[in-house]
């Protein structure tokens, strides 16, 4: 096991910058996911921590040892990619056993390390099978099979799940949330779903255009997104985001408008000025559609334009009148139908507000 630090590490291609100045430390046998949308920066940044790209600033540290410039195989890290990279007309024991062959350990060394990571990974009863005869999720057990046998000092997963289908992805998340509490290895993951973010890592990475826009436990990314791009990454479905502005500021407490209806009012502790743009954000459970306005309730007249019908939840998709469609989680089912009126109560304690650069300026779980 070991910390992985990285210190104003930086990275571009010719003239773009891709990674800019990341100051990051992963702590002993933690597991810490990189989350992003497409170009991100997210796999450039886990390949310069493998020593499969060059960095272009700053140093890469591996367990206290400067390893910027050194080679992959001097790091102690073992690297799953997204394709398997299986050798066809291997079978599993060989395909597990071949790096180890290679680094010229003994019969008896690899036997025992290949049967013991068949173990951890259930393969025990598949060794004399080819990759032909496995599925995608067997597939890719191999795959991390075969860096398990190396003992590295940190894991590195680059988007391992993103070929499997629906059901596998979530047994191979239980897999892999499994082998880190077994084998207890630092574990660096990248991925672009924010699902298996929230559901495998002690603390998520949020990046965007090369730069970390926040880093924390996964529910504290839920709870208190720093800003708009955190707040609509983090969560599915997505924070519901309304444009507005600041109709009066007094005492420390501001009154907003919402630009979907002129006469919506929320009144929140928070800092501001008349006159200020702002965003407001509200998760999809937090919508509650009324007969009426509630007490103490901001109502917005809306429109239903879709309702997904999953069993025990419901989406309901509405058009009030803001640039997106706002999502609704209803628990159970519900007899909306495309076309319906209604309105919609948003509750001032369980909104977050964002200036006019993003920035969170006020929260139901920070005000």
């Amino acid at each position: 096991m070991a910390t992985v630090e990285l210190k104003n590490v930086s990275k571009s291609f010719g003239p773009v910058r891709v990674i800019e100045s990341v100051n990051l430390t992963i702590g002993d046998g933690e597991f810490v996911v990189f989350v992003g949308a497409s170009g991100s920066g997210k796999s450039t940044l886990l390949r310069m921590v493998a020593g499969l790209e060059q960095v272009s600033g700053g140093d890469v540290l591996i367990d206290g040892k400067d390893v910027t410039f050194a080679e992959p195989a001097e790091r102690g890290i073992a690297m799953v990619f997204q394709s398997y990279a299986l050798y066809p007309h291997m079978n599993v024991y060989d395909n597990i056993a071949f790096n180890l062959r290679l680094a010229r350990f003994s019969r008896d060394e690899i036997d025992k390390r290949v049967k013991e990571a068949a173990r951890i990974l259930r393969l025990h009863d598949l060794l004399s099978r080819s990759p032909a005869q496995l599925s995608g999720g067997q597939r890719q057990r191999v795959a991390i099979g075969r860096a398990i046998v190396r003992n590295p000092k940190v894991f590195l997963f680059d988007e391992p799940l993103s070929n499997l289908d629906a059901a596998l992805r979530v047994q191979m998340r239980l897999e892999i949330e499994r082998l880190h509490r077994e084998l207890g290895t630092t574990m660096i993951y990248v991925t672009h779903d924010q699902v298996e973010a929230m559901t495998l890592a002690d603390r998520i990475v949020a990046l965007d255009n090369g730069h970390i826009q926040q880093v924390g436990p996964p529910l504290e990314l839920y709870s208190r997104p720093n800003n708009l791009f955190v707040a609509g990454f983090i969560g599915s479905p997505k924070m519901n985001l309304l444009p507005g502005h600041v109709v009066s500021a007094e005492g420390g407490v501001a009154t907003l408008g919402l630009e979907a209806d002129a006469g919506a009012r929320i009144a929140l502790p928070m800092p501001a000025k008349a006159g200020d743009k702002v965003t407001v954000g509200v998760r999809p459970e937090a919508v509650e559609i009324v007969s009426g306005p509630a007490a103490g309730d901001t109502a917005l007249p809306a429109k239903v334009e879709s309702v997904e019908r999953l069993g025990n939840i419901t989406f309901v998709y509405l058009d009030a009148g803001a640039p997106d469609v706002i999502t609704v989680q209803v628990i159970g089912q519900t007899a909306l139908t495309p076309g319906q009126a209604v309105q919609i109560g948003l509750r001032p304690s369980q909104l977050y507000v964002f200036d006019a650069a993003g920035k969170a300026i006020a929260s139901a779980a920070n005000p």
